[in-house]
């Protein structure tokens, strides 16, 4: 009996051991799996289902205000190979992974050296190395090529042996991504915005602030791999962005930038910044926005918005205000007389100069004259003699007019004015603030509120709200338009706006600004000369100067506005004499262009205007809604509307008319789908 006990109990301890060791083994086999074999299965279940893949929306289109597209989402790819087959049927996977390697192997040069005619920033040996690399690690999804393809390149791509095939034969596939390009490089971009980079979140401009509209709104899928193909399942399509057709012409734009960088590069200028913008007078539309930087090679471009988010003393430019506050208080009229005595005066301990306080200063001006040479001692002594027991009535003026009014500007980063107050409690208010202030120190406006105070003086006395975009738009209709805004009504008496404008017409025509008004002998150019000299760490002494000149024309009838600054180290530092001829050159551009366009935009003021090669359509092209139409010639706005009411989703990659459609035309339309524009 005893020993019956002690078998069994041995028997026991054997099953107890036997059965601890297939425990240790499946767990040291499932920790092998987690650890050495965790990519390969992940890899596995990847290629069986994925879920919550998001399908990115299209981001919307950004035309200028003739329908030119400024900044568009391009289909890119990523290119990869899957040199394992995975299938539940064993006889199907051999075979099939047979006929992979045997390609490959076969056909490996004739790859490479496809892959390298297709991407020449890469040898065919690199080629050759890479995919051979993949085949040795066994990879389900290797990069074959490390920056994204385009679309032409993807199709060629898919000329190649082996690659030609289907994803599930042949191992090729490639995930589309949509990109942001700008068909015109850098023109306006830093209004424009841009995206995060490998992103679509908005970074800055116009991206950003309308980003809403832009983006859409991305659906979700889940994949799944069924006998080697893979499925992708919808599970809520995606909402695409609207388009944005903004106020910006790109032909003023280009000019505009060229004619600054020119000017900046003169050596007796050698700019560090140059700003340029272009209002439409009525509307407030604006025309070019030009922000030019000097980098560290010597080269401008666009680096950043100063036009809308620099604030800087206005200088000579904000005499144009002080005198309109005076007129329109009734404290002067145009026939006053005012001494400037040599070109210096004492005002309150500070000597006031005149620039030609060397020759011998001007002597009596009248107030029309003042303006026209740019006194500062005449519009301080105007100033101080009317103000000075009650400088808060000259800020109020200056308030009432329209100086300091926030613009509300649809800009991340966007200046405000600062206009500083004799009773705040803020800041000291010394007996010369109100003289510097009054020829355009102390206030800090940003460049484009300066544009907007004579635009308002060009409008009739109406200031309007500066305008970047004018409407939204699907499938090239328009669905929204962002009226005009008006700040003010009346910014003066219209006896004083008369007063203003005979002044502001002189100083073209006979006083310092008569280079602006060179050139043309079609229309006359009103607008004021202006100078002022930077403080940098509280001092002068860097002689930084920011010379500048705002106008408007034609003088008799605005139709359009425009300030054109550039900030320089040195001397000479003349707003009339190298901001001028900038204004000049960009004014008969822009009338050129505006009476070339008349009859355009009276056809349909918020038409999508493309220029295209004239095409040949047939009947059944324009009519027949089962079949792709050929749009190879046609313009983008008109290729769209053709091949998006007939259901077909539409991409668009480069700028101008249509080259090259990805679907010939003539092919029947079965179902729903997307075709591909090359543009040039």
């Amino acid at each position: 009996m005893k020993a019956d006990k002690n078998n069994s109990i041995g028997r026991f301890r054997i099953i107890v051991i036997l059965m601890g060791l297939v425990g240790v083994y499946i767990l040291s086999t499932a920790l092998y799996t987690m650890v050495s074999k965790r990519e390969y299965w992940t890899e596995v279940s990847k290629m069986f289902v994925k879920e919550n893949v998001p399908i990115q929306a299209t981001r919307g289109n950004i035309y200028d205000c003739n329908g030119k597209l400024m900044a568009g989402s391009v289909p890119e790819y990523r290119l990869y190979m899957d040199y394992v087959v995975i299938d539940k049927n064993e006889k199907a996977r051999i075979k099939a992974q047979a006929y992979r390697d045997s390609v490959f192997t076969c056909q490996l040069d004739s790859i490479c050296n496809g892959l390298a005619k297709i991407f020449p920033d890469k040898p065919a040996e690199w080629f050759r190395t890479r995919l051979l690399e993949g085949k040795r690690r066994g990879s389900h999804a290797w990069r074959i090529y490390p920056r994204h393809a385009t679309y032409i390149q993807y199709k060629e791509c898919k000329k190649l042996p082996l690659l030609r095939d289907a994803s599930f034969k042949g191992g090729f596939y490639a995930d589309e991504i949509l990109q942001r390009k700008h068909p015109y490089g850098s023109l306006a971009c830093r209004t424009l915005g841009d995206l995060w980079r490998d992103s679509d979140a908005a970074k800055n401009g116009i991206e950003l602030s309308y980003d809403t509209i832009l983006r859409g709104k991305n659906g979700l899928s889940h994949r799944m791999k069924v006998r080697n193909h893979r499925v992708s399942i919808i599970d809520r399509e995606p909402v695409q962005g609207h388009d944005l057709m903004t106020t910006i012409d790109v032909d003023i734009q280009d000019f505009a930038e060229k004619a600054m960088v020119a000017k900046l590069k003169e050596p007796l200028v050698n700019g560090e910044i140059g700003i340029a913008i272009v209002m439409e007078c009525a509307t407030g539309d604006i025309k070019a926005i030009v922000n030019m930087h000097r980098a560290e090679d010597g080269e401008y471009y666009e680096m950043k918005n100063s036009a809308v988010s620099d604030l800087m003393e206005p200088g000579s430019t904000f005499k144009t205000a002080s005198i309109m506050v005076a007129l329109d208080d009734g404290k002067i009229t145009l026939d006053n007389t005012v001494d400037c005595n040599h070109g210096q005066f004492q005002m309150h301990g500070r000597v006031m100069k005149d620039h030609n306080w060397h020759r011998g200063g001007y002597g009596t001006l009248t107030v029309s004259q003042i303006l026209e040479q740019s006194s500062n001692i005449g519009v301080s002594r105007i100033i101080d003699n009317a103000y000075h027991d009650n400088p808060k009535a000259y800020v109020d003026g200056l308030l009432r007019i329209g100086i300091g009014i926030p613009l509300n500007l649809p800009f991340a980063g966007k200046g405000e004015p600062i206009i500083p107050r004799p009773d705040s409690q803020k800041r000291y208010w010394s007996k010369t603030d109100l003289p510097w202030m009054s020829i355009g120190y102390v206030t800090m406006l940003p460049p484009i509120s300066t544009l907007t105070f004579y635009n308002a003086i060009a409008n009739n006395g109406t200031m309007v709200r500066p305008r970047f975009v004018k409407a939204e738009m699907v499938n090239g209709q328009v669905v929204r338009e962002f009226p005009t805004e008006v700040i003010k009504q009346q910014i003066c008496k219209p006896s004083t706006l008369k007063d203003i404008r005979f002044c502001l017409h002189n100083v073209v025509k006979l006083g310092l600004g008569h280079k602006a008004g060179n050139g043309s002998k079609l229309f006359e150019v009103s607008g004021k000369t202006g100078t002022a000299q930077f403080s940098e760490n509280g001092s002068y002494a860097s002689h930084k100067y920011m010379v500048s000149f705002c106008g408007y024309y034609p003088s008799e009838a605005p139709r359009y506005s425009c300030i054109v600054c550039i900030v320089k180290r040195g001397l000479p530092a003349s707003g009339g004499g190298q901001c001028g001829p900038v204004f000049s050159q960009i004014s008969q551009f822009v009338m050129a262009q505006a009476l070339a366009r008349d009859a355009k935009e009276a056809a349909d003021s918020l038409s999508v205007y493309t220029p295209a090669k004239k095409v040949s359509c047939s009947k059944k092209d324009s009519t027949d809604n089962k079949h792709i139409p050929n749009v190879i010639g046609m313009g983008a706005r008109n290729a769209v509307y053709e091949l998006k009411k007939r259901g077909l989703k539409v991409k668009l990659q480069g700028a101008g008319a249509v080259k090259e459609q990805s679907i010939p035309a003539g092919t029947e339309i079965t179902k729903p789908g997307t075709i591909n524009l090359i543009l040039e």
